[in-house]
Order: C-alpha cells, then structure tokens, then sequence
C-alpha cells in the first residue's frame, strides 16, 4: 500500500472537539419511505451476493470442482464491484441517483436470474462479474441520498438500517435458501430472486426524489480524487474498510460451507445456525446505530459515539472468532451468536463516519474510494480461504487469519482515523480543484 499521508485533516474552523448540532433544515419529505427502500434494496443486493455460497455444497458436486475453484468463482464477483467503486462514486455525485442506482438494481437483479440458467463454470464466473457491475453502484448512492438528506444527529440509525438490511440479507438468504436449496435445488432459488427483486423497481421510481442532491452540485462536481486521499482519515477509513469486508465477506462466502462441511450440520442446521449469526448483527447494528445516535443529541461528540463503537466491535469479533473455531456443542453455537453481535456493532457505524467526513459535496466519492480499497478483501478472502483448505483440511487458519485481520481494522479506526469532523474542502483542496459555478454545466 502506499505511504500514509503526513498532512492531517482539515476541518472546519471552529469544529474541532465540539459536538455536532443538526441543521435548522427540516428533512425532505417522503425520506422515511425512501430509507424504507434503501434498507430493502440491500437486504435484496446480500442476498443476492451471497446466494452463491448456499449453493456452493451442492454447485461444488454438480460442477466437480475443488476448493481452490470454488473460492476463484466465489471471488469472482468482488473483481468487478471493487474495481467499479470510484467510477460508480464518480457517477452517482454527477448525475441522478435516483436513475444511476435503479440502473444497477437491474442489471445485478437480472444477472442473478440469469446464474439459474447456466451450466459451466466459466459462464458463472462470466455473470458473477456482471452482478459486480451492477452492485457497485450501491453503496456509493446510500452515501449520496443519506449524507445529503440526514444531519449528522440524525444519521447513525440511517445507516445502521442499512447495516441491518445487510444483516439480514444473508440471514434471510440462509434461512429462506438453505430450506429451498435442500428441497428443491439452486437453480430456482436464483430464478425467484433475480426476477422477483425486479419488483422493487417499481416503488423507488415513483418515491425517489428526482435530485439527490441540492445547489452544492457545483462544488460537488470539482472534488476529484487526489484532495480525498489527501486526508489522513481517508487512509484509515480505507484500511478500517478492509478489515471490515474481510470478516464480513469470510462469513457470507464461506460460513455455510464451513457448518456442512466443517461441522457436519445438515442443510436444515446450516439455514438455522447461519442465519442466526446474521440476524444477531441485524438486531445489534439497530440498537447501537440509534444509541450512537441519542449520544450525540445528548452531547457526545461523533468521534467518540462512532469510532467508539467501531473499536469495540472490530476487538469483539476477533476475540469471538477465534472462541468460534475452538469451541463446540451450545457454547458454538453461542460463539456464533456473539460473533454476530460483534458484526452489527463493527458495521453499523463505518459509513455514518464517512459521510460527516465528506459532507455532501464528495460523500459518493469518498464511499466509492473507500469501497474500492475495502473490497480487495473480496478478492482475498474467500479465494485464501479456499486455498488453506486444499492446504490443511479445515478451517481454523482462516478462523484465526480473520481475528487478526479484524484487530488491525481496530487499530485503524481508532488511531488512523482522526476527529470525526467535517473535511473543509475550500481549504484541503488546492484552488484550481474547485471550479466556480458557472464553468459547470448542469447534468
């Protein structure tokens, strides 16, 4: 990786160590049923990425391929969605979000129908590449509509809605697709959901504000790339993301191979116990998103509420991680649930953290950057995974290569990370880098 920045953060003059106060502004109308949309679109888009590991016991056998291959084609879609980050950020504080994400809802939704129709192992690594474009656009969006629509004090419960649908997709994608998948195969699992997820077009077209963002567009259009990674908390977000998509996608890619094959659950158990750990993050990530929340109203400051609970949740998931390889009977399964605490908690705040940085102007950037750096744990962590198992027969290298993965994301929120502030891009940015209004035409 390259050398870390020495400049610190530039914020706003007067901003340090004060607690943030929400603007006068009054929320835009119709942006609960909005949110609504958002926290379903990602339950629907983690299903979706995750669908294949559900199948992988059996697409494993039908294909005849070893662990190595599967980990490959389980990788295949990071390729993709990493590497589209920056564009899809670039895209989304351009131009209408409302008509760039029902864009790559489409086109992930039906490259998903379509995985149910093929039969060789390249044309599947072929369509999890184009669920990777499709996808990519995600995140970049919820980062535009909610750092430009929520305020500071009210944006840690946004988000941890969005962490919580990201929990609940694979919960929902276990318990639902391992039921479906045992009795009736993968391939219709994968029809129903990439068809069926269609529908949610329906409502985001009709609700979603026509602008996503308001007269800062100007602005918005002249922050580039390079004043981003002159922040020092971009770096740490970047490695703070990492780590996160490193335990997040072990778990999503691997976890219910490692419960049939490395524990000998049926594929029953496997829906049970799976989904169990996700849905415990999805309670956790709510909880602590609206408590994240009621601080800062209350007087703490953003720093402490949100990079507090992104260092207790990146220690605990170590720590449960490890108690989870080594433990057995009810206390596995407990370690299972605690380790899905300790998911909601490391996740629920990662985001709400990048948006104050950012502020409206570059909050799409900032999150595609940040995605695209994160997600080269995607690439690594189930191909690795699929590798030390051809290697050594079981799973407890990678168990404890993702504990310490997770305690250097700790590391990295908590000390690389500065005040959780807004950046002060008059200032941070060189003068060329911020064109005037009326040299930028409007999209």
């Amino acid at each position: 990786m390259m050398n870390m920045p020495a400049q610190r953060d530039r914020v706003q003059p007067g901003a340090a160590d004060q607690p943030a106060r929400a603007p006068t502004r009054q929320p835009h109308p119709g942006m609960n049923r909005v949110l609504f949309l958002l926290t379903f679109s990602i339950l629907i888009n983690y299903i979706d990425r995750s669908n294949l590991s559900i199948a992988a016991p059996l697409l494993k056998d039908e294909l005849g391929i070893s662990n190595t291959q599967l980990g490959t084609l389980l990788a295949a879609f990071f390729w993709t969605y990493g590497l589209m980050q920056i564009p899809a950020g670039w895209l989304v504080d351009h131009f209408d979000v409302k008509w760039v994400f029902a864009a790559g809802f489409f086109i992930w939704s039906t490259a998903t129908a379509t995985t149910g129709l093929l039969h060789g192992f390249a044309a599947l690594i072929a369509v999890r590449v184009i669920l990777g474009v499709g996808e990519s656009v995600a995140f970049p969006s919820y980062s535009n509509i909610l750092g430009t629509y929520f305020t500071e004090a009210r944006r840690g419960f946004p988000n941890a809605l969005i962490m919580a649908g990201l929990s609940l997709g694979p919960a929902v994608g276990i318990l639902v697709g391992g039921t479906v998948v045992g009795r009736f195969g993968w391939r219709p699992f994968f029809l129903a959901l990439g068809l069926g997820g269609l529908v949610w077009l329906a409502p985001w077209l009709a609700w979603m504000p026509r602008k996503a963002r308001p007269s800062h567009a100007s602005v918005s259009h002249g922050i580039g790339i390079i004043p981003i990674f002159r922040q020092r908390s971009a770096w740490g977000t970047c490695l703070g993301q990492f780590c996160i998509n490193y335990f997040l996608y072990f778990l999503l890619t691997w976890l219910p191979s490692y419960l049939n094959r490395g524990r000998g659950f049926s594929m029953n158990d496997v829906a049970k116990y799976g989904s169990l750990l996700f849905l415990m993050s999805a309670i956790s990530a709510t909880i602590w998103g609206r408590l994240a929340d009621h601080w800062i109203n209350a007087g703490a400051t953003p720093t402490l509420a949100r990079k507090g609970a992104m260092v207790a949740g990146h220690v605990g998931i170590g720590i449960s991680l490890i108690l989870t390889a080594v433990t057995e009977g009810r206390v596995f399964i407990g370690m299972l649930a605690l380790t899905g605490i300790f998911l909601g908690i490391a996740c629920c705040s990662s985001w709400a953290i990048t948006q104050t940085l950012a502020g409206p102007h570059a909050a799409g950037r900032w999150t595609g950057v940040q995605n695209f750096i994160g997600n080269f744990a995607g690439w690594v962590a189930p191909a690795l995974t699929g590798f030390l198992l051809d290697r050594t027969g079981g799973f407890h290298w990678p168990f404890f290569i993702t504990a310490a993965v997770a305690w250097i994301g700790a590391v990295s929120w908590g000390l690389i990370v500065g005040p959780v502030e807004p950046v002060d891009w008059g200032r941070s940015a060189p003068s060329s880098a911020i064109l005037p209004a009326r040299t930028v035409s409007s999209s």
